[in-house]
C-alpha cells in the first residue's frame, strides 16, 4: 500500500506563511513577496542607482554582475514560504511536484501543486507557444541587440550584439540551452514588440486555463513570472501538440554559426542523454527566486506522463527528484497512484 502524502507538513507550511514577516508579505501593488533586503554594504545608495540607469547598457551588465556576484545568496519563495518542510513519501528535495497522466490527468504524485511561485526558464515554453502560433517566417533573421542584455540578474551570453541567427535558431537555442538573449529577440521581434507579445503569452495563459499563472516578459529572468505545478502541466502538455517545440526542447546538442566562429550548445537537462527516459518534451529553469525547475513529458511503461519539479534546493537534485519518482513508478508497476494532496492553504502571490 502507497504511503500518504504527509498532510500535517503542509497545515505547517501554510500556518507559517501566514505568520511570515513583514519583509516576506506580498506587495498589495504587485501581489509580490518584497525581495530579501540586502546589507548596507551591498545596496546601492539612490545617487549610484541613478548613475547606473545612465549608464550604457554594456556598463549597465558589467556593473549588475558585479553587484550579483557580490550579493549574498538569496532563499527561494519556496524556502521563505516554508515548502521545503512539507514532508513527502519520496523525500524529494523539490519542493513543488506533480506528476499526472497526459490522457487521462489522472494524479499519481501531487506536493504543494497549487503553491504559485516564480518558474524562471520555464516561461520560455510560452515564448515559444506564441511565437509558433504567431506563424512568423521561422527563416527570417533576427538580429540581438543591447536591449536583449540582461540588466535583472546580469546573466551571461555567448550571442554578442549584432548577432544575427534565423527565428527558428533562436527557437532551438531558447528551448534547449535556455539561452536568454535568444528569448528576448524572440519576443522583440513580435509584432508590435515586447508588449503585445507579453500580453499575448497572458492571453494563452488564460485559454488555456492558466488561471494561476502571468508572465511580465519572456525569459523567465523576472521572478514576476508565475505560475503553479497544474498550470505548468496544461502549458506541457498543449506545448507537447507542437512538433517543432518537442524536438528543438529534447534535441541534445546544437551548433550555429556567428561570424567566423562556430558555437556549440547542449540540451540543460542531463535525462535527454540517458537511454533509460524516454522524453517527449522538457524544459529546465533556474532563478535563485525561483529554485531549481524542471518540466518533462515522458513516456514510461507505455503511459504518456506529465512531470513537474518546481524549487528543487540542488544543482542536480531536480534530476534526482525525477529519477526517484521514475523508479517508484516502475515499482508500482504506475497503477498505485500515491494520493494526492488535499486542499489546504498554500502560498499564492498572483495578482
Amino acid at each position: 500500500m502507497a504511503p500518504a502524502v504527509a498532510q500535517d507538513g503542509a497545515k505547517r507550511s501554510a500556518q507559517a506563511s501566514n505568520k511570515r514577516p513583514a519583509a516576506d508579505k506580498p506587495v498589495r501593488k504587485s501581489a509580490q513577496p518584497a525581495p530579501v533586503k540586502r546589507s548596507a554594504a551591498t545596496s546601492p545608495s539612490r545617487p549610484q542607482a541613478r548613475s547606473q540607469a545612465a549608464a550604457s547598457p554594456r556598463k549597465q551588465s558589467a556593473t549588475v554582475q558585479r553587484a550579483v556576484a557580490a550579493a549574498p545568496a538569496r532563499v527561494s519563495y519556496g524556502q521563505a514560504f516554508g515548502l521545503h518542510a512539507v514532508e513527502d513519501p519520496l523525500d524529494l528535495k523539490s519542493s513543488v511536484a506533480l506528476v499526472l497522466d497526459q490522457e487521462t490527468e489522472e494524479v499519481l504524485f501531487a506536493k504543494n501543486s497549487q503553491a504559485v511561485l516564480p518558474i524562471a526558464s520555464l516561461t520560455k515554453l510560452m515564448t515559444a507557444l506564441v511565437v509558433i502560433e504567431a506563424d512568423q517566417p521561422l527563416q527570417e533573421m533576427l538580429t540581438i541587440t543591447r536591449e536583449d542584455i540582461d540588466t535583472e540578474k546580469g546573466s551571461s551570453s555567448r550571442l554578442a550584439v549584432g548577432t544575427r541567427l534565423s527565428r527558428e535558431e533562436m527557437l532551438h537555442l531558447a528551448l534547449m540551452s535556455s539561452e536568454n538573449r535568444a528569448a528576448n529577440a524572440l519576443g522583440r521581434h513580435y509584432p508590435g514588440g515586447l508588449r503585445p507579445f507579453v500580453a499575448a503569452m497572458n492571453r494563452k495563459a488564460r485559454e488555456l486555463g492558466m488561471n494561476d499563472t502571468r508572465f511580465v516578459e519572456p525569459t523567465g529572468l523576472s521572478s514576476r513570472n508565475q505560475s503553479s505545478a497544474r498550470d505548468l502541466a496544461v502549458l506541457v502538455k498543449a506545448t507537447y501538440g507542437v512538433p517543432l517545440i518537442r524536438e528543438l526542447s529534447t534535441s541534445h546538442e546544437y551548433q550555429v554559426v556567428v561570424g567566423k566562429r562556430q558555437l556549440q550548445y547542449r540540451n540543460t537537462n542531463g535525462l535527454v542523454f540517458n537511454p533509460n527516459w524516454e522524453i517527449g518534451l522538457q524544459k529546465t529553469g533556474y532563478i535563485s527566486e525561483a529554485g531549481r525547475c524542471l518540466v518533462m513529458q515522458a513516456e514510461l511503461a507505455g503511459r504518456k506522463l506529465i512531470m513537474v519539479f518546481l524549487d528543487s534546493a540542488g544543482r542536480f537534485s531536480r534530476l534526482g527528484d525525477a529519477e526517484r519518482v521514475r523508479s517508484w513508478l516502475l515499482d508500482h508497476g504506475l497503477a498505485s497512484p500515491l494520493p494526492a494532496e488535499d486542499d489546504v492553504d498554500v502560498p499564492r502571490v498572483t495578482s
